[in-house]
């Protein structure tokens, strides 16, 4: 099975991998919030993060920008919210892009390829 955002194949030109982040309350001290210091205060629960981490592969430079575009261009404001679905057919529902970051450089042989890694979250 494909992974997928929005129904989009954008990670599927090379290896790639879903890691789920955190999950939990966000707690902080009574002193960040002006308070004495004494104990933590519960805020509420964090927002669910995915994060992808892969590799763009192409045949050409061109080819290896228009897969970059094609993620980069979920990064909008305000956020859309989509499906974000793994390669073993895991679904998170109403995810929004979060933020893109590729590699320092292109690798470059018979293929390019890119190194990147991405993050989708479930806004409130």
């Amino acid at each position: 099975m494909p992974s997928s955002f929005k129904g989009l194949d954008l990670f599927g030109s090379g290896p790639h991998v879903f890691r789920s982040m955190r999950e939990g309350e966000l707690v902080v001290t009574g002193l960040a919030l002006g308070g004495s210091g004494a104990g933590g205060v519960a805020l509420g629960l964090i927002d669910v993060e995915v994060r992808v981490r892969g590799r763009l592969v192409a045949p050409s430079e061109p080819v290896l920008w228009r897969l970059r575009d094609a993620i980069v261009a979920h990064l909008v404001h305000p956020p859309v919210p989509g499906v974000l679905v793994d390669h073993f057919g895991r679904r998170w529902e109403g995810m929004s892009m979060a933020w893109f970051e590729p590699a320092e450089r292109t690798s470059r042989g018979r293929e390019r390829s890119l190194a990147y890694e991405c993050a989708f979250r479930r806004l409130p």
